[in-house]
């Protein structure tokens, strides 16, 4: 199922505690842009198929990553994507984004999304998976 835009806008700006729905679309835009580059396949396409047509846009750019980032790197990479963001905020809003975007996703893509992504991004998406 497709969520619509504004629904995807008030779960970021509520997880993310943004003032305005503005702050929600900046940080969703610079962070689905960033997971865009690291997707490929019918995995990006299936997660762009659930997301409102404006941010699967963003997500099916043709921007791509030289090397997967770690999720330390991804959150320096929002921070400097985000005017007077640092680390911390970034972090913020790598969360509130991609646990919304795990929501969306379901369980089962986003553990293929996981498989695409290096270790340690089940935690910025709110879902850490236990050890084996």
């Amino acid at each position: 199922m497709t969520l619509r835009h504004e629904a995807l806008l008030d779960r970021v700006k509520e997880r993310g505690e943004y003032d305005t729905v503005e702050e929600a679309e900046r940080a969703a835009r610079v962070v689905l842009a960033l997971l865009g580059a690291h997707l490929v396949g019918e995995v990006r396409a299936q997660l762009a198929a659930r997301l409102p047509e404006s941010f699967a846009l963003i997500l099916l750019n043709p921007l791509t990553s030289a090397e997967p980032l770690s999720p330390e790197r991804f959150v320096r990479a929002t921070a400097a994507w985000i005017e007077g963001a640092t680390e911390q905020t970034a972090t913020w809003d790598v969360s509130a984004v991609l646990s919304t975007v795990a929501d969306t996703a379901g369980s089962e893509l986003l553990g293929q999304i996981l498989l695409q992504l290096p270790v340690g991004y089940d935690l910025l998406f709110g879902r850490p998976t236990p050890p084996d």
